[in-house]
């Protein structure tokens, strides 16, 4: 054998799935290489006896000058709707990146073992455009073909449905069942997206490393699929876990279905060992429900229905489409005319606060937290929400020191391009103080950050934090569709 059949390499070898493929490759006494950026990867998934270096793939010829014997290449962007709002974040990981490790490859004549996405066969191949995510990962498998066939290149491409298991992460870039773990034990809601009768083949992470070290050893070519045979409802998941269920507005590259064949991977004699209703039901058994929490948010906003903009209009949009959440919107008076005037939806409950003019805003910081404490004395909310890094911002800030409800901002249709001194001192002051930013662009969190001199914060929201994720979601969704349209 020679020498560099020994090595094998492991793109996005601290993530979810790297991390078990990694950890069996080395208990097998095989010399493991990983190569991760961190992106979603975790120093905490580190296993002895596999060598780390950090770096992006697109540098991968700078950080391994080895000549492996296998390349198993999971380091791509992985989340398919969250990849609606990230296509420049999905095209430096799934195109720059997947293009240096085929070059790679061709120079060092080795063989790949390339991650495919279910998504390529969604909905009868029609989900495969529908996201920058699966658009890039069926074209990658287009590029791995042709590339092994005309180089004469030993390769082959498996495809996951849905992994599950020890490991999964939480938060933006979660997994669907470690989402509804943590809003389990966090006494929420299951949150669903419409329509629920999506279907998906969830497959255990130790059925996809069976399946990836027997396509490592003897697969070549194309569709080796790793999937369990039964698919389940995304509502059928949410019963499992028992408790309330909640529906979200249905989102964009939410494919229906998802095509599956395993011929090839159980000719070479894989089969999946694992069931999801039975992981599910030892997880329930063995872990309590958190203490029931309401279906309820606090909201802040400098100002609220009837002087709107975007922003606000996208609230409404949402609270409407989601009629069993309370949002609890804590606001100025700003113009007498809002006085008296009925909330625009049954479950939109305005509180506000000021004398009625245009100085309100300078009031709201104080005015609003103490009405934000009363409000949270009264209710077990989820979680607090800034629509805007702004004056109510501040009261919301205020209100987390003061009660440690977690609060998440959103950027929304906030013009970061030319603010004054004063104005980028609030700004930061709120974006460094919140437990969650997100904008609507990457160009916007970059501006962002240079306003706040680092990166923008995803700390965790503790018992709201897998239900704000799922509603900062929706929201950014209805918000980029009535930015469309206006």
């Amino acid at each position: 054998m020679e020498k560099g059949e020994e090595i094998i390499v492991v793109t996005g070898g601290a993530g979810f799935i790297g991390a078990r493929l990694c950890a069996r490759l080395a208990g097998e006494g095989k010399r493991v290489i990983s190569l991760d950026n961190y992106f979603a990867g975790s120093r905490a998934n580190h296993v002895a006896g596999v060598e780390y270096r950090e770096g992006h793939t697109k540098d991968i010829e700078k950080h391994i000058p080895e000549t492996p014997g296998i390349i198993y290449h999971l380091g791509e962007y992985a989340r398919v709707e969250q990849s609606v709002l990230e296509p420049d974040a999905v095209h430096d990981l799934n195109v720059v990146g997947t293009g240096a490790v085929l070059e790679f490859w061709k120079k060092r004549g080795c063989k790949l073992v390339y991650a495919g996405s279910s998504t390529k066969f969604g909905d009868g191949g029609l989900a495969r455009e529908r996201t920058p995510y699966a658009s890039t990962k069926a074209a990658n498998t287009e590029r791995v073909n042709e590339c092994g066939e005309r180089h004469g290149l030993p390769y082959a491409i498996a495809y996951f449905y849905n992994v599950y298991g020890p490991g999964e992460r939480a938060g933006l870039y979660g997994t669907v069942i470690e989402v509804f773990k943590q809003m389990y034990l966090a006494g929420a809601p299951i949150a669903v997206t419409a329509p629920g009768t999506q279907t998906r083949n969830f497959t255990h992470v130790d059925d996809i490393v069976d399946g990836l070290l027997l396509i490592g050893e003897r697969g070549q070519g194309d569709e080796y699929g790793l999937g369990a045979e039964r698919a389940y409802s995304i509502r059928e998941v949410a019963e499992l876990f028992g408790g309330e269920i909640i529906m979200l507005p249905a989102r964009g590259g939410n494919r229906m279905s998802s095509g599956l064949d395993t011929a090839k991977s159980r000719a070479l004699g894989w089969q999946p060992k694992r069931a999801l209703d039975a992981y599910i039901a030892e997880f329930v058994s063995t872990h309590s429900r958190g203490a029931s929490r309401e279906k309820r948010v606090l909201v802040f906003s400098t100002t609220f229905y009837p002087t709107v903009g975007l922003a606000e209009e996208a609230l409404l949009a949402l609270a409407r489409a989601m009629p069993d959440v309370t949002f609890d919107v804590v606001t100025t008076v700003f113009t007498p005319s809002a006085r008296g005037i009925a909330p625009p939806s049954p479950n939109v409950h305005i509180h506000r606060v000021g004398f009625g003019g245009a100085l309100d805003k300078f009031f709201l910081p104080l005015l609003g937290y103490w009405k934000a404490r009363r409000l949270h004395r009264a209710h077990r909310y989820l979680f607090a929400w800034s629509l805007l890094a702004s004056y109510a911002a501040l009261a919301g800030v205020l209100l987390k020191r003061y009660a440690r409800l977690p609060l998440l901002i959103t950027l929304a249709d906030h013009d970061l391009d030319d603010v004054s001194r004063f104005k980028r001192g609030l700004i930061a002051t709120v974006l460094s103080d919140a437990d969650q930013v997100y904008g609507t662009s990457a160009a916007q969190e970059r501006r962002a950050g240079d306003i706040t001199a680092g990166a923008l914060r995803r700390h965790s929201m503790g018992e709201g934090d897998a239900f704000a994720n799922q509603l900062r979601y929706a929201y950014a969704e209805v918000l980029l569709h009535k930015g469309k349209t206006q």
